[in-house]
């Protein structure tokens, strides 16, 4: 093999293949835990009133996500390229689903979700130490607001100047923040099943559970709000382009990082259980430090609001490594501004793709309209994945892929079948924010023609 092809098989797209399966695998698990598994749990109850009907969701709705990841690792195989979703929709089906499906992410995907991981880290963390409210500058809740975005502001632009050094840099930042985020994780689990005072016959106690429709109506809401929790299944497939030896390692990050988020969800709910009685449990948001004062007393919950903090950060710094390969992807198809496709020279890093998504971040950070995006989120983001699965009938058909996923075709059927009863759910349940959702990617169609006509039809890639 000549030096020449040594680094086209390393590059791809002015991008490196530096990423392994640890790296990658650490990748998706800080994607995936976030703000979603410390707030939903008591909300849940409330509705479900059965602790064990809350345990058999979280499993149900592990099932759905391996089944996506099962099926992004083929997908990934086949097209081992920047940019997830908007790849495969657009090799697969056409190149405007695509550029909707990176539409979408831009304003929904990523940039949301890293102000309001931001917001979530501020917020614990100066709940934990109050005292970084209290400057006395000028006093009042005025001023506690103010530094409470420009401590989620700092968090974003460090995190933002991190990442631009490159992916070799930012990705062992990312494996320790993962690997100290998991380790802290197991700590409090076995802590607290070994030594808190708890009670497993809190699975015993709870409410009645809602009979006919409207128990499968509220099992149905349920799976949206804890597929929510685990969106960030499909991570490594977003950087198919910086990943080595993509067929073996990519299907094998998306299984393993999901099978390990599937196994602290169902840990970290179980110890809720066991440490709160279902009848306190229900609807309290800060379920986790409520746990952890049941578990070790009072003034253990400020040191768990550290950690939420922490747990925050790392998903804070996973979405900044994801979102701008997406639209580097995207300005290399011109389907994107131009610059987002500009590789620095020096570290191989879409740099100036990174620093867009960080002005937009902060833009939503500032103007707080992250909250109004957040509630259509769910909605939003559950439409592409599901073509995106629903396009390893056609890699099968055309003989693309190098990597065969196991569980054809009951996987991929799985995912869409549930995506789409979640979908009618989601919409009969809250018709507003899904109807905004679905103008939200109306919106792209004819930005999506405007750039075509102002750049020109690009030649299709080989391959």
């Amino acid at each position: 093999m000549t030096n020449e092809t040594r680094n086209a098989t390393a590059r791809e797209n002015g991008l490196d293949r530096k990423l392994g399966l640890f790296p990658l695998s650490n990748i998706v698990i800080a994607n995936m835990i976030g703000a979603g598994i410390f707030t939903t749990s008591g909300l849940l109850l409330k509705d479900l009133g059965s602790p064990w009907l809350m345990l058999i969701l979280w499993a149900v709705a592990g099932v759905i996500a391996l089944c996506g990841a099962l099926s992004y690792g083929e997908l990934g195989a086949a097209m081992p390229r920047a940019g997830g979703e908007y790849v495969f929709l657009t090799r697969l089906f056409h190149p405007i689903f695509g550029f909707l499906s990176g539409w979408v992410s831009f304003f929904v995907g990523f940039s949301a979700p890293i102000a309001a991981s931001a917001i979530g880290f501020s917020e614990y963390l100066t709940r934990a130490v109050p005292g970084l409210l209290r400057p006395g500058i000028m006093g009042g809740s005025i001023e506690a607001a103010l530094l409470k975005k420009v401590y989620a502001g700092l968090a974003i632009v460090l995190f933002t100047l991190v990442h631009m050094r490159g992916i070799r840099f930012g990705s062992l930042v990312q494996n320790f923040l993962t690997i100290l985020k998991v380790g802290l994780i197991a700590v409090l689990v076995g802590l607290g099943f070994l030594t808190g005072k708890g009670d497993f016959s809190h699975l015993l106690q709870g409410g009645p559970v809602p009979s006919g429709f409207a128990g499968w109506k509220s099992a149905g809401l349920a799976l949206m709000w804890i597929m929510f929790a685990y969106s960030g299944w499909n991570a490594s497939a977003y950087i198919g382009s910086e990943v080595r030896n993509p067929t073996r390692n990519l299907p094998r990050s998306l299984i393993l990082g999901t099978g390990v988020v599937i196994f602290i969800y169902l840990a970290l709910n179980l110890l809720y259980v066991y440490a709160v009685p279902p009848a306190e449990m229900s609807g309290v948001i800060s379920v986790g430090g409520l746990a952890a004062g049941r578990l070790f007393g009072r003034s253990f919950e400020n040191i768990f609001s550290v950690f939420i903090s922490f747990a925050l950060f790392s998903s804070l710094s996973a979405y900044i490594i994801l979102g701008p390969r997406v639209y580097f992807a995207m300005a290399q198809d011109n389907h994107f501004f131009k610059f987002a496709a500009k590789v620095n020279p020096v570290n191989q890093a879409p740099t100036k793709a990174i620093l867009l998504q960080c002005l937009i971040s902060l833009a939503i950070l500032v103007s707080g309209s992250f909250e109004q995006i957040l509630t259509y989120m769910g909605f939003s983001l559950g439409i592409f994945p599901l073509m995106a699965v629903a396009g390893v009938f056609i890699v099968r058909r055309r003989g693309m892929s190098p990597y065969r996923m196991p569980g054809f075709p009951v996987a991929p059927v799985i995912y869409i079948v549930a995506g789409v009863l979640i979908l009618i759910l989601g919409f009969l349940r809250s018709p507003g924010p899904s109807a905004v959702a679905l103008l939200t990617v109306a919106a792209g169609i004819p930005v999506y023609f405007i750039l075509k006509s102002a750049y020109g039809r690009k030649p299709a890639r080989p391959g």
